[in-house]
C-alpha cells in the first residue's frame, strides 16, 4: 500500500484480514497504531478487486479527527467515506425525512434552557426537596447518561445500575423524579421544534434503522476510537450494516468519555474474538510505566477489556507527577509549568472535556 501511511508491523498485519462479515474488535493502548490499522482495514474492505468489496464508512467521534484522517487519506481509500458519527446519524435521518431542514438538533444553550425549565416544572408539582437544588450540570449529565444508554422507561431506569455515575449519588427513590425531568425536557424540546439533541440522535437513528427494511447503504462500517462512542451509537451502527457486511471496532476501552464500562453484548455487538495490541510505538518506557500504574488504581480495576501496554523500548526522562490540594491549585500549577517551558518549547495543556457538545 502506498500513500502517507506507514507499513503495518508484526501482529498489525493480522487485523487487515479479519473476517469480512460480522463484528470484530481491536483493542490497544495509545500509540499502538489503531488508527493506522483502521485506515488499512477500510482500504481492504473497500477494495473493488475483492469479493467482499462494498461501500465502506470509517467513523470517528469528533470532527478534528475526521480532518486528520482525511489528511492522511491515500489513494487506496478513494472508496471510503470518513465522517464523524453525528454527521452520519443526522444525514441518515435526513434521508428518511426525519430531520427538519433547520433547528432539528437543539443547540447546547437551548438544551440547558429546556432542562432548567423542566426542573422548575417538575419541582412545582413535587414535594419540596433539596434534590432540585443540585447544579444544572448534574441534571444535564444524568440526562445525557440516560439517553446515551437508550433507557426508555422509568422502570428500566430505576432498575439499572448507574455504571460510570458512581461519583454522583442518586438514590433509587429519586430516579422516578429524575425521569420525570427527562420526560418534561423532551416535551419542552419537541415543542420548541427541536426533535433531537446530540445525546439522543443515536437512539432515534437506531430506531429508524430497525424499522428500515431497505438495502443498507454501507456494507462495512469501521469505528475508530470506539471507546468514545456511547452504547446507543454502537447499537445504531450494528443495525446499519447488512447481514453480509461487517462492523469493526478499534478502541482503547480504558479511555472512556461516557464512563459506561459496557460489555460487548450490551452494546449490541457479537465479538467472538478480540485482537489486543500492547506494543506502544509512541511513548517512552517511563511514560508507559506511569500509565500502567495509573490503570491499576482502584477507579480502573473493574473496567473490562483493559489492555495493559508492553513497555516500549524507547527511553526517556521520568515524567513529573504533582500532587495538588484542589482543582484551583492544579490549574494554577499547570499554567505556571506551561509558561516556564513556553519560551523554549511548544506546550500543550490537555484536560478532560465531558460535555455532550464535544462532538460538534
Amino acid at each position: 500500500m502506498t500513500g502517507n501511511l506507514p507499513k503495518p508491523l508484526k501482529k498489525q498485519r493480522e487485523v487487515l484480514y479479519m473476517p469480512s462479515t460480522g463484528h470484530s474488535a481491536v483493542l490497544g493502548t495509545a500509540g499502538s497504531g489503531k488508527t493506522t490499522l483502521a485506515l488499512y482495514r477500510a482500504a481492504y474492505l473497500s477494495d473493488t478487486s475483492m469479493p467482499h468489496s462494498g461501500r465502506t464508512l470509517l467513523l470517528t467521534f469528533n470532527k478534528a479527527l475526521v480532518t486528520y484522517l482525511n489528511y492522511l487519506k491515500p489513494f487506496e481509500l478513494r472508496n471510503v467515506q470518513i465522517e464523524n458519527y453525528h454527521k452520519f446519524a443526522r444525514g441518515y435521518l435526513h434521508s428518511r425525512n426525519k430531520m427538519p431542514s433547520s433547528n432539528g438538533v437543539s443547540s447546547p444553550d437551548q438544551r440547558i434552557i429546556y432542562i432548567g425549565q423542566a426542573i422548575k416544572d417538575v419541582a412545582t408539582k413535587s414535594e419540596p426537596s433539596k434534590f432540585f437544588n443540585r447544579p444544572i450540570e448534574f441534571f444535564s449529565d444524568e440526562i445525557q447518561w440516560i439517553l446515551c444508554n437508550g433507557i426508555e422507561t422509568s422502570e428500566d431506569y430505576v432498575a439499572v445500575e448507574r455504571t460510570g455515575r458512581t461519583g454522583t449519588n442518586l438514590s433509587r427513590k429519586l430516579r422516578p423524579v429524575m425521569f420525570e425531568i427527562l420526560v418534561k425536557y423532551l416535551e419542552l424540546r419537541n415543542a420548541g421544534g427541536n426533535l433531537y439533541d446530540w445525546d439522543d440522535i443515536a437512539f432515534h437513528a437506531r430506531k429508524e434503522f430497525e424499522a428500515d427494511v431497505s438495502e443498507r447503504y454501507y456494507r462495512h462500517i469501521i469505528v475508530d476510537e470506539g471507546q468514545d462512542f456511547s452504547p446507543e451509537m454502537l447499537r445504531s451502527l450494528v443495525a446499519a450494516v447488512p447481514d453480509n457486511g461487517s462492523l469493526t471496532f478499534f478502541g482503547d476501552v480504558a479511555q472512556q468519555i461516557y464512563g459506561q464500562r459496557m460489555s460487548w453484548r450490551s452494546a449490541g455487538l457479537n465479538i467472538p474474538q478480540t485482537w489486543d495490541f500492547k506494543e506502544n510505538y509512541r511513548n517512552t518506557r517511563q511514560i508507559a510505566r506511569l500509565a500502567l500504574a495509573i490503570s491499576q488504581m482502584p477507579f480502573f480495576r473493574e473496567i473490562p477489556d483493559l489492555v495493559e501496554p508492553t513497555s516500549p523500548a524507547a527511553d526517556g526522562p521520568l515524567p513529573t507527577v504533582a500532587k495538588c490540594s484542589d482543582e484551583r491549585h492544579q490549574i494554577d500549577l499547570a499554567i505556571k509549568v506551561a509558561n516556564a517551558n513556553a519560551s523554549t518549547k511548544s506546550v500543550a495543556i490537555l484536560a478532560s472535556f465531558l460535555s455532550s457538545t464535544s462532538a460538534t
